[in-house]
């Protein structure tokens, strides 16, 4: 019997940030310059950053290293959402623009939560 492993596209982590740095992109890229140039170029670069952070974390070999990525995108969570509420505040987003990106940030941190548990867990380095 062949042994499957486990890819990126598998970590539902993963999967969730990658769609949300996209959906986030796609109402940016609208925004008038000062926008764009002011919250939007930070604000992109946090919800980037938190899918890259889990495929760096996820190509590392060992667990300490692979943990420690994750928790840098838990980071890069927390900054989107006050990048969120800035974008919410200075009326960036429609309301159901916020409430969606608010929603999947929240719903993200549990998964990376879960993705640390995980690795926690299974691997022994």
């Amino acid at each position: 019997m062949e042994k499957k492993y486990l890819q990126l596209n598998d970590i539902t982590a993963y999967k969730r940030a990658f769609h949300l740095s996209n959906y986030v992109w796609r109402i940016v890229i609208n925004w008038n310059f000062f926008a764009k140039d002011t919250v939007g170029k930070q604000y992109i670069k946090a919800v980037d950053s938190i899918s890259a952070n889990i495929a760096e974390g996820f190509g590392r070999f060992g667990k300490k290293d692979k943990v420690m990525f994750y928790r840098y995108g838990y980071g890069s969570i927390k900054e989107s959402l006050d990048w969120n509420e800035k974008a919410k505040v200075r009326i960036l987003l429609s309301k159901e623009e916020y409430q969606y990106i608010l929603k999947e940030l929240v719903e993200l941190s549990k998964d990376i939560h879960g993705l640390i548990k995980f690795t926690n867990e299974k691997l022994n380095k």
